[in-house]
């Protein structure tokens, strides 16, 4: 890791994007890309071809030794049994309150080793919290120097990177990883990502995670890969309805609200914030986050206030205008009478209420991106 100064932190590929005259602004202590050569332009490729990320800012959390597995086990809401070696699983650290600590990726190597991706505003936290209650004959370690990584995504991911890598790519799985070589480079290759879309996370060496990009972005070349910023993966990801920590997930939130209670095994013998959780699933929750889809015309962005007519009912968690869709979606929290699909409700925006309607989650798949693009 690269420190500008004592708030600024620089990942492996800052002077590539430099080179490329990318719009840099400061995101969870980090410089990073938010755009190169345009929001949309960037999501459109993603979605038709494929597009590179530096998401080097996010962070590394080893869990190593004899009692890793029921460490791991009694720290995350999802069932961490079941996963087999080589398999990854998106799970959740939790308060005894039922708030959020974080929602990460799990990793697990071995029944001795895991690992954790956690957010990059969230990485000293977890690696605080993690140390504080893996228990004993466990050992913690924050890899975050040592990774860098790279995320190609997009529906012709697969053959660009196939080109630079000595895998079977065909034989990694959804939510699978493995451990090869790519650019004369080793590293963990996980069919993973935060787009909807196929692709790959790529964890490396951090002195090897440039090489990596380069090669990448000449073999996609003849594919039509652009390099893509934080703009447009957010787009993205909103797009899917996947949730952002600090936005839709927070200590004052709990998974239930959040819709991601799929990923919350209430039948597991223990995890921090289980008894909360199970009290709260059998006594009903007060706010569910909700999509919506402007009727008139304007954007929603996050903390807008939503309205049942003069009654405030929730609050926008995140807004904008779906590059794929051609209209203004975003997500939000309402109190649970106003969360059915197909309830019509405003959103204040500068001052005035503008009507909106509650979609189905997410927002975006091929079908209804072609009846966006050739309505009937």
């Amino acid at each position: 890791m690269i420190v500008a100064n004592k708030k600024i932190k620089l990942t492996p590929l800052n002077q590539i994007h430099k080179d490329l005259n990318a719009k840099l602004i400061s995101f969870a202590g980090w410089e990073m890309p938010v755009q190169y050569t345009g929001v949309i332009d960037e999501h459109l490729a993603v979605r038709k071809s494929a597009g590179l990320f530096d998401v080097s800012h996010m962070g590394e959390i080893e869990v190593s030794g004899p009692k890793a597995t029921d460490a791991v086990q009694d720290m995350t809401t999802n069932d961490a049994s079941k996963l087999k070696d080589g398999e990854a699983q998106y799970t959740l650290l939790c308060y005894p309150d039922g708030g959020v600590v974080d929602d990460v990726l799990l990793y697990k190597f071995s029944n001795t080793k895991y690992m954790f991706c956690v957010n990059a505003a969230n990485t000293e936290k977890d690696y605080i919290w993690i140390k504080e209650h893996v228990g004993h004959n466990v050992a913690v370690r924050n890899l975050s120097d040592f990774f860098g990584q790279i995320a190609i995504q997009g529906p012709l991911s697969q053959p660009i990177l196939q080109n630079a890598c000595n895998l079977d790519l065909s034989l990694i799985r959804y939510y699978h990883f493995k451990e090869g070589n790519i650019a004369d480079a080793n590293a963990i290759i996980s069919r993973t990502g935060y787009t909807g879309e196929d692709g790959f996370e790529i964890y490396a060496p951090w002195d090897k995670t440039a090489n990596i990009w380069h090669e990448l972005m000449e073999r996609g070349s003849k594919f039509g890969i652009k390099p893509v910023g934080l703009g447009a993966r957010d787009t993205l990801r909103l797009e899917m309805g996947f949730p952002l920590y600090g936005n839709e997930l927070n200590d004052a939130t709990t998974p239930l609200e959040a819709g991601i209670d799929r990923f919350v095994k209430l039948n597991k013998r223990y995890f921090i914030g289980i008894d909360a959780l199970k009290k709260q699933a059998q006594m009903g929750i007060n706010k569910r986050i909700v999509g919506f889809e402007m009727i008139g015309a304007g954007i929603p962005r996050s903390h807008y206030k939503i309205f049942d007519k003069a009654r405030l009912v929730g609050e926008i968690t995140s807004g904008t205008l779906s590059p794929s869709l051609g209209k203004a979606i975003g997500m939000g929290y309402v109190n649970r009478e106003f969360s059915s699909v197909g309830t019509e409700l405003d959103i204040e925006i500068r001052g005035k209420k503008i009507p909106a309607r509650i979609v189905k989650i997410p927002f975006y798949t091929r079908t209804v991106a072609q009846a966006a693009v050739n309505p009937s």
